[in-house]
């Protein structure tokens, strides 16, 4: 399966993505903005394993962002269980030097869609660190509402941050 819209395609993931995934990830820019699961620093051996997990996946919730025909980063619909089973929270990152060109908006009204025509989701959010203004703006850019403040609710690099809450309601 895959998503595009304009010069962006959401794809499956494929072990070839495991060099790129790690030149672009392992950087303390892209780390800073995302969660400590994401190991850091980012090694070849995480990218296979990531990999190795997402590649099979039915339905698809880990897509590779590809822009002009090459891997640049990736976007996640992580679904929720029980009486939350048709929520999912969304994450993403690209790689630094792709920040600014437009990339992770079309990503994100890709998945989106995705998320609510194909898996039936009816909401979808997510949590952006203060700091991460950039993240923000393309979420309203792609019609995410702003829900409120969790005050120091993320504790990353050894501070507490605040992080702002956004949904988008099918």
């Amino acid at each position: 399966m895959e998503l595009i819209k304009e010069d962006v395609k959401l794809r499956r993931l494929k072990l070839e993505d495991q060099t790129a995934a790690t030149a672009l990830a392992n950087n303390k820019n892209v780390s800073k903005n995302l969660r400590d699961r994401m190991p850091s620093p980012y090694t070849l051996q995480d990218a296979i394993e990531w990999i190795e997990f997402c590649k099979d996946q039915s339905p698809i919730y880990n897509f590779a962002i590809e822009y002009e025909g090459g891997y640049v980063g990736t976007i996640s619909l992580d679904r929720e269980e029980d009486v939350y089973r048709h929520t999912a929270e969304i994450g993403y990152w690209i790689g630094e030097p792709h920040w600014g060109k437009g990339i992770v908006a079309k990503a994100v009204t890709l998945i989106t869609d995705y998320g609510f025509g194909h898996l039936n989701l009816t909401r979808i959010h997510t949590g952006i660190y203060e700091y991460n203004e950039a993240s923000m703006r393309v979420l309203e850019k792609c019609g995410y509402k702003f829900e409120g403040i969790f005050e120091k609710n993320v504790y990353k690099d050894g501070a507490f941050y605040n992080e702002h809450r956004y949904s988008k309601i099918k």
